[in-house]
């Protein structure tokens, strides 16, 4: 999927509307703020690994700790049956408790998770192969990149389960959103409400802008739309 994309639908991915193409993490955000949910931003900016990426979805979750040994028959089950399991329009989110141990995705992983048609990968981890991602087209966010394998240094002890990154909370379900300017989540239950006003606010977005470039001052747009 290119990285200015919208995921298709499918039973377990986000449905998109006319216009979602116009959504940004500062407008959900605001939508977030308007609906009394105002802690659904992580607190770190995760990069993106290639500028103007930006990707949302259902959080597919998983978490990895800390490991001094791996099954040297199968050191990679449980990544495998994880990334194995993903779903069209699915966000891959990785929890490792700011983990600097090892990187926690590479290319291959991208490759599957593209065949699979996810949307992206979120993690407050460290992301390798990155210039490889990149050339895969694939939207990738981190907090860091690594080149070490997790093999024998970290494992997976849990998928689709609630995870924390960067001070957030994250269900399985949950819409996440990431770009340039961030990560933001949307829990499930309160999603229709939160997407209804975000889209309008977009709307209403492009409105205000034209207005402004067309010389409307900031407080006759303001009085005008309620909107900054």
């Amino acid at each position: 999927m290119s990285s200015a994309s919208v995921p298709s639908a499918n039973s377990s991915g986000f449905t998109p509307h006319p216009g979602d193409e116009r959504l940004t993490t500062a407008i959900l955000s605001d939508s977030c703020d308007e609906s009394g949910l105002r802690n659904q931003v992580l607190n770190q900016r995760l990069a993106p690994i290639t500028p103007g990426s930006r990707a949302i979805g259902r959080a597919r979750t998983v978490r990895f700790a800390p490991a001094l040994e791996s099954d040297l028959d199968d050191p990679y089950k449980e990544s495998i049956d994880f990334i194995d399991g993903i779903a069209a329009g699915q966000m891959i989110v990785i929890a490792t408790a700011e983990n600097n141990d090892s990187g926690f995705w590479g290319e291959l992983f991208s490759a599957a998770a593209m065949g699979a048609k996810a949307s992206g990968v979120i993690t407050d981890g460290n992301l390798r192969d990155t210039d490889k991602i990149a050339a895969l087209g694939f939207p990738a966010f981190s907090r860091s990149r690594r080149p070490i394998d997790f093999r024998a240094r970290m494992r997976v002890i849990a998928s689709d389960v609630v995870v924390e990154l960067g001070g957030v909370l994250i269900a399985p379900g949950d819409l996440v959103m990431a770009d340039d300017d961030g990560a933001v989540v949307v829990p499930q239950a309160r999603e229709d409400e939160i997407l209804t006003r975000a889209r309008a606010r977009a709307s209403n977005e492009s409105t205000v802008l034209a207005e402004l470039l067309a010389g409307d001052s900031l407080r006759t747009v303001w009085e005008r739309h309620g909107i900054l």
